[in-house]
């Protein structure tokens, strides 16, 4: 029996109404891609991606969708670097024979990084959500990394108000013109030396740097730059002694959201691979049912 030839309708049939699309393609496709994130230590995640080529002959009734998901698949058994990301865009348009000449990927995944603790030695994983996105056309390469990164935020106004507090305890609390130190240490670490206490948020830096075609930058290296420079990052596992030092990293870095963004800003500024940046600061209140925010970029 001869065997019968499959209805090829993308190849077959023209469109009914020609025009030129921007971007078609598919989204969420899962793939394991391989990164080099601490040390030269080489880490398999579970990614999804978003990928696109450009239609741009018009009477074409559609692109190949299935050759996207094969061009994809190739990410499973190399590094995901800029070099690997740049072949397998090429190979993309390829695949359309002529359809169109642009293409874009995005990878979205977790990076599981291990954060050592503030003093005691201890260790744990925190996971940072990452996207990479990469597009060519006939301008060239242009490339975007995209973080969230977490931090906790105590206020400096709710510090001060604290300080008043306790000042006016103090205050009540030993009224003759000397105070006896012993007692007033023992006071303080009482249960009633619990005056008040300033409140904290847990904090959100959404950041998107725009990379053009620099080099790109290590992933795990730039989190951890980005955490040093706002100044309180959250922790993993801790003891008491770590709990102790984060409390005191605190008190040396009261900050509205105003001046998270400007830290950020500032050490963005200074960072020659990025062409541009767009980034916000989210300080999740503890005291309000609202969220502080500040948006702010380049250009």
């Amino acid at each position: 029996m001869q065997k019968r030839v499959l209805p090829d309708v993308t190849s077959d049939s023209n469109a009914g109404t020609p025009s030129y699309l921007k971007w078609v393609g598919m989204e969420d496709i899962a793939i394991p891609i391989t990164l080099c994130l601490q040390g030269s230590k080489q880490q398999t995640i579970a990614a999804k991606a978003k990928v696109y080529v450009s239609l741009e002959k018009p009477e074409a009734k559609g692109i190949h969708m299935s050759r996207l998901h094969y061009v994809v698949n190739q990410l499973a058994e190399q590094e995901c670097s800029k070099f690997a990301i740049t072949n397998l865009l090429n190979d993309l348009i390829a695949s359309q024979n002529g359809i169109g000449f642009k293409a874009k990927i995005e990878l979205t995944f977790d990076a599981l990084l291990n954060k050592p603790a503030l003093l005691s030695g201890e260790s744990g994983f925190q996971s940072y959500p990452v996207t990479i996105i990469a597009e060519k056309t006939a301008s060239g390469l242009f490339c975007k990394l995209e973080l969230t990164i977490p931090y906790s935020s105590t206020c400096p106004c709710s510090a001060s108000l604290a300080r008043q507090l306790y000042a006016d305890a103090i205050s009540d609390r030993f009224q003759a013109e000397t105070i006896n130190k012993s007692q007033l240490l023992e006071w303080v670490e009482s249960a009633a030396g619990t005056v008040a206490t300033p409140h904290s948020q847990r904090s959100y830096a959404y950041v998107q740097l725009s990379l053009g075609n620099n080099d790109w930058p290590n992933i795990s290296k730039l989190i951890f730059q980005l955490e040093d420079i706002i100044g309180t990052p959250v922790q993993t596992a801790v003891k008491r002694i770590d709990e102790q030092a984060f409390a005191k990293l605190n008190a040396e870095n009261l900050m509205f959201c105003e001046d998270a963004a400007r830290n950020l800003k500032a050490g963005l500024d200074t960072m020659d691979f990025v062409q541009d940046y767009w980034f916000k600061m989210e300080h999740q209140e503890s005291l309000h049912a609202h969220n502080a925010v500040v948006i702010d970029q380049k250009f």
